[in-house]
């Protein structure tokens, strides 16, 4: 199972105001567990950078000079993310905005049923409990003291944990390996799974122990789960 920790930075909050994206960090998930397969991009906005919006990512209009035109980039971005499931926090606001850029270029847009908003479900596994990521940061005791300013790369690392913990604990379905991949794989060639034994082990439970487990179900009556 291939997923897509992303996150984005913006201009605003509106891009039917004219807002757009600054950046874009994503990080590929196989079978939960990272990869080394990411995608990041500073993007050039053609305007100016707001102060509020300064103040909260860092990036201004010096730093974003001469950086590629979300038109440069849109394609490559779907080509990274294909059709694999999305991991954003607050999946709405960032799926407005990405769309609107594909829209703008002519290129398909993501569907929002792609998008897994772990916003939504923190608030149903904490209802009433802050579930910004800096507060789920430390409910889950994960260190996030590099994120002075928000930055897409960075969140996308730190949400990754924050995932994992919110479905139940890192590698939650028990997958021992650490696997690498390329963008265009949806499974990764290879991945470590168990093979059954040649020669399956002697049973140890004793003919005396069977019996004897048989005479306690007995008294359970008919009704009891073992007796299906």
């Amino acid at each position: 199972m291939r997923e897509i920790v992303l996150d984005t930075e913006t201009t605003g909050f509106d891009p039917e105001s004219g807002d757009r994206i600054v950046e874009i960090g994503a990080i590929e998930l196989i079978r939960h567990v990272p990869t080394q397969n990411v995608f990041h991009e500073y993007i050039d906005p053609e305007r100016s950078m707001p102060q509020e919006a300064f103040e909260v990512h860092g990036l201004g209009d010096d730093f974003l000079r001469g950086k590629p035109k979300f038109a440069q980039i849109g394609q490559k971005f779907l080509d990274f993310v294909g059709d694999a499931k999305l991991v954003i926090h607050n999946a709405a606001f960032d799926m407005k905005f990405l769309n609107a850029e594909l829209r703008w270029m002519g290129l398909p847009t993501l569907p929002y049923d792609q998008a897994l908003d772990t916003l939504e479900i923190a608030r149903r596994k904490f209802p009433g409990s802050p579930a910004s990521l800096d507060a789920l940061c430390r409910r889950f005791g994960i260190d996030n003291s590099s994120r002075t300013l928000h930055g897409a790369l960075l969140d996308s690392e730190i949400l990754a944990e924050v995932y994992l913990e919110l479905i139940g604990g890192r590698q939650p379905d028990f997958g021992l390996s650490t696997v690498s991949s390329t963008s265009n794989s949806s499974d990764p060639a290879g991945a470590w799974a168990p093979s059954a034994r040649p020669t399956p082990l002697k049973p140890r439970v004793t003919e005396d122990e069977k019996e004897a487990h048989s005479a306690f179900v007995a008294k359970l009556g008919d009704n009891a789960m073992w007796q299906a």
